[in-house]
């Protein structure tokens, strides 16, 4: 576990010192996915599935805000649409539009959550979206997370019925009308936008009770009843739900939630305090859960300055200490200095 603390640690100091470079990488890789699904999902106009084209508008998007990815899929998904039909252009632009003015009424910072929503469908795993929306969001974010199911279904009832709107125009009123209901009818897109909007509120009331574990205990619930509303649904409006889908997709909603809890809410209920203090108006009553956290190591840094070189010190030669002449032995001095004299008489 403390090798997980210390990576968590590590990725969100890399992720706050070059920030400025990995916030418009990952713009630009989301809103190229998203246009290489819209031109695959749609594709009648050929132009617009020009590589060089997709590139250049991924790369406006990652400078711009947020907002600008979900403003050039809706351009994209209206110029195919209009390369369709033109009176089908006009159904899903007032769609576009009620849903635009939503998204700007009431949840204007989670247009990422709009554009992810339509593409886990193409994925076949819708069902992280509530939960994920539920922990990192508010009460609000149903409101995002059905926006993004009915942009969906608009364009999956166009590309259903593009045989039955392309090249008649003797009934206009019928293609529009035809549009209007499939959308409307559609029992798929009906069921989910109930149960999605009912489990992001109710993973979101969950995570914020008072209680240990809330956020594992609000994921699990989030995902068992999107289970059960999505099933039950489906076998009441005979909307024709895949179950191993359903259940795969609310198991890997638990996985992905997990990770979200470990960047974001991991804390450690083994070391949870009571507090209680007051002052002249109330007394207070705190439960304090402390995170899980990695100290730092202690780094010691020694500097070297190898600036100068250092020469070895030789030892130094000491005088020879002063000799008493009174006390010198003249023999000894005689022997020493000039050798034996006997040798030189003879």
């Amino acid at each position: 576990m403390t090798r997980l603390l210390e990576i968590r640690d590590n990725i969100k100091v890399l992720f706050s010192k070059y920030d400025v470079f990995i916030i418009p990488v990952l713009k630009f890789l989301l809103a190229l996915i998203m246009l290489i699904m819209i031109n695959g999902k749609l594709g009648y106009m050929g132009k617009l599935g020009n590589p060089g084209i997709v590139i250049i508008v991924s790369l406006a998007c990652s400078f711009l805000p947020t907002g600008a990815i979900l403003l050039f899929g809706g351009l994209f998904s209206m110029g195919h649409v209009f390369a369709l039909s033109p009176e089908v252009a006009i159904v899903v632009g007032i769609v576009f539009l009620l849903i635009y003015l939503l998204y700007l009424r009431f949840t204007p910072g989670e247009s990422l959550c709009v554009v992810i929503t339509p593409m886990l469908f193409v994925f076949h795993v819708p069902y992280v979206i509530p939960v994920v929306m539920g922990l990192i969001g508010g009460p609000a974010s149903a409101l995002s997370v059905v926006c993004g199911v009915i942009i969906y279904f608009t364009l999956h009832v166009v590309t259903q019925n593009a045989a039955n709107v392309s090249g008649d125009l003797s009934d206009i009123m019928g293609q529009i009308r035809l549009i209007i209901d499939s959308l409307l009818g559609n029992k798929q897109m009906l069921v989910l936008c109930v149960s999605f909007a009912i489990v992001t509120i109710a993973v979101y009331i969950i995570r914020r009770l008072p209680i240990e574990h809330c956020w594992m205990i609000a994921m699990i619930s989030g995902a068992v009843l999107c289970m059960v509303i999505t099933l039950i649904g489906g076998l009441v409006t005979n909307a024709g739900f895949s179950i191993l889908g359903i259940i795969f997709g609310c198991i890997l909603s638990v996985g992905v939630g997990k990770v979200i809890e470990f960047f974001k809410f991991c804390v450690d209920y083994t070391r949870t305090e009571r507090v209680q203090f007051e002052d002249d108006e109330y007394y207070y009553y705190v439960k304090a859960v402390p995170k899980m956290n990695v100290s730092a190591p202690e780094v010691k840094v020694k500097n070297i300055n190898r600036s100068r070189e250092r020469r070895p010190i030789r030892p130094s030669r000491q005088a020879p200490a002063p000799m008493d002449t009174a006390e010198m032995d003249t023999t000894e001095l005689d022997s020493s200095y000039f050798g034996d004299t006997t040798e030189l008489d003879e």
